[in-house]
């Protein structure tokens, strides 16, 4: 049975091929999370991993920042209505489609933050929950991938006082991050935190 982990990546893999402060008593923990130990068993085994040959050969498992709940927030959720179908760059001349859900507001380390959220234009039966979250932050190109990150959310997420709950620490590369031969949604300008997000996938060092 897939975990929410497996099928979120494995639904971005078929894209990209074809209110919350900051806590005083914020946990930080160095063991493997559910996530991170999901992705990584993904990336080991060769049937679903973007890795090629010669990196699977020598990969032991990918970097991740320290999960920190600071990173982890309850985002005000504002839906968006009757949203035109908009279409995303990628890193090739291909173009894909999504709609904007809704846009989140929410606070880190005292800063208010936005972000424009997404639903796929086309899935696949079973995946219907899937939304897609497209960020830029201050690590860039230092820490992490200098194209960006995505977080896995989903529309369960969604709480009925029109939160809807972001956990940063789940935040992970595109697979043009790894590979050549992917095509990945470029995230919008706008949706550019002026933070450093130390949570989720770290640069990968091939």
């Amino acid at each position: 049975m897939l975990t929410k982990s497996m099928k979120y990546l494995f639904v971005i893999s078929i894209i990209i091929t074809s209110v919350s402060c900051k806590s005083p008593n914020k946990r930080i923990h160095q063991e493997e999370s559910v996530f991170q130990r999901d992705l990584n068993a993904e990336f080991k085994d060769a049937t679903k991993s973007p890795l090629t040959k010669h990196d699977l050969k020598k990969f032991k498992g990918l970097e991740f920042f320290p999960v920190n709940n600071t990173y982890k927030v309850k985002a005000k959720l504002m839906k968006a209505i009757d949203s035109a179908t908009l279409s995303f760059p990628t890193t090739t001349d291909r173009v894909v489609t999504y709609k904007k859900y809704g846009k989140i507001f929410f606070t880190i380390q005292n800063k208010e933050l936005t972000l424009d959220i997404f639903k796929p234009q086309f899935t696949k039966q079973g995946y219907e929950n899937i939304l897609f979250l497209p960020f830029l932050d201050k690590t860039n190109g230092k820490t992490s991938y200098e194209g960006g990150r995505y977080v896995e959310v989903f529309t369960t997420d969604e709480f009925d006082d029109g939160t809807i709950e972001i956990d940063f620490n789940k935040a992970y590369n595109p697979y043009c991050a790894y590979s050549d031969r992917y095509s990945c949604p470029i995230p919008p300008r706008d949706n550019y935190l002026d933070i450093e997000i130390k949570a989720g996938v770290k640069k990968y060092k091939k």
